[in-house]
């Protein structure tokens, strides 16, 4: 009996100590799992939700620029992976840094490297940088996009934080603007630098000369070196040249844009291999976008919108879109009701022959007749791009702003 009570007394004990061995081993690994980055606690509510984007139009608001002093209003906002940062999750850093920034803007687009570039050499002194895309889908036009492959939707932040490999958290504003509206940048980016109190210490600027490598954000860093050192900053406001925001209530323009181009007329000619091959020479100084479609070919029918799209994004610069259906010329009718459908008010061809292998002979030679055949052609009749099949839309955006003729920046 008493060796039984024994045996059992052991076997207590054991369990009790074998408890506190997983206890043990759970707050460890807990703890190895805390971010390393002493300057940003990272919070994930929950780590299974999934973040939607919900743009919504809001009421005309005046908006005010916090001005040196006065403190860091409250955030809650979701980064490029559905993950929410808060203002509290900074609370360890020296300083923190936000930015309003956007992926359309020239200037925004110019200043992504001295940003980045900017977090690498700060972040080991203690110094946290965010930034937040402030503008709603609402405030913004295609032909705002004239310098971009991408527009301000929550999509395409997630494609510009992976392409230029972001090191700081890229947060979206985009559904309310709550959060832009309590700091109130005037334009993208535009800087706001928070002392260990969360003080406003500097806002404005990163520096003074937009195109790239002709600058290093010295007026940020100026700003943050002060704060760093306790010292107040010297010019603690400047003005922010750049993008202006795009408020959701500013919709009245650009329905009255979007109304305006609803209502240009739309045309169509016909044209033989003799015009085929004019237009292939390219004698204008434009980058010229040719796409061969049909209204029976489904792919061509999806993607015909798009590439209409590219006219408003592009076509105030150096840059049109000219399409030719190779549609049987007595279907010119049905032809010309399919492009006032999806209206396409820019230079519309038909084929004039039905010998659709003197079409593709007159395109390209190397095609092997598949539709939709997509092609841009530069000034003198280089050919940059083509594409049998529908387009990778995003390759095609980023071809056409990347080309020398173009460019991301002014």
């Amino acid at each position: 009996m008493k060796s039984l009570q024994k045996n059992q007394m052991v076997y207590k004990n054991a369990t009790a100590l074998i408890g506190m061995t997983l206890i043990m081993a759970i707050l460890l690994v807990f703890n190895a799992c805390k971010s390393k980055d002493a300057s940003v606690k990272v919070t994930m509510d929950n780590p299974s939700e999934t973040f939607k984007p919900n743009p919504k139009k809001s009421e005309h608001q005046e908006v005010r620029t916090l001005t040196a002093g006065e403190t860091a209003p409250s955030f809650r906002l979701p980064d490029i992976t559905g993950k929410f940062y808060a203002l509290d999750d900074f609370r360890n850093a020296r300083v923190l840094v936000i930015i309003f920034t956007c992926n359309h803007c020239p200037t925004a687009q110019a200043y992504e490297e001295r940003i980045i570039k900017f977090t690498g050499d700060y972040k080991a002194k203690g110094v946290a940088v965010v930034a937040i895309m402030p503008n709603s889908v609402y405030g913004l036009l295609p032909e705002e996009c004239a310098y971009s492959d991408l527009d301000d939707t929550y999509e395409s932040m997630i494609i510009r934080a992976k392409d230029k490999a972001f090191n700081f958290p890229y947060l979206y504003d985009g559904d309310d603007q709550a959060v832009s509206i309590k700091y109130g940048p005037t334009a993208t980016p535009h800087a706001f630098v928070f002392d260990k109190k969360r003080r406003l210490a500097y806002a404005g600027r990163l520096d003074a000369s937009e195109k790239p490598g002709s600058a290093n954000a010295e007026d940020l860093r100026n700003a943050v070196d002060a704060v760093l050192k306790g010292d107040p900053v010297k010019n603690a406001e400047t003005k922010s040249f750049g993008c202006s925001i795009k408020w959701s209530w500013k919709s009245d323009w650009t329905d009255k844009v979007n109304k305006d181009w609803a209502a240009k007329s739309v045309s169509l000619e016909k044209i033989n291999k003799k015009g085929i091959a004019e237009l292939l020479k390219n004698e204008t100084q434009k980058l010229r976008l040719i796409n061969v479609w049909a209204t029976w070919c489904a792919p061509c029918v999806i993607e015909f919108p798009d590439l209409v799209n590219l006219q408003r994004n592009y076509g105030n610069r150096a840059f049109e879109f000219i399409s030719i259906s190779a549609d049987r010329p007595e279907k010119f009718k049905e032809t010309l009701d399919f492009l006032k459908e999806k209206h396409s008010p820019v230079t519309n061809f038909i084929f004039n022959s039905d010998d659709k292998y003197a079409l593709i002979e007159a395109i390209d030679p190397a095609w092997n007749g598949a539709l939709p055949f997509t092609l841009l052609v530069e000034p003198g009749g280089k050919v940059a791009f083509t594409c049998q099949g529908a387009v990778d839309l995003l390759e095609l955006k980023k071809t056409i702003v990347e080309n020398p003729l173009l460019g991301r920046y002014y």
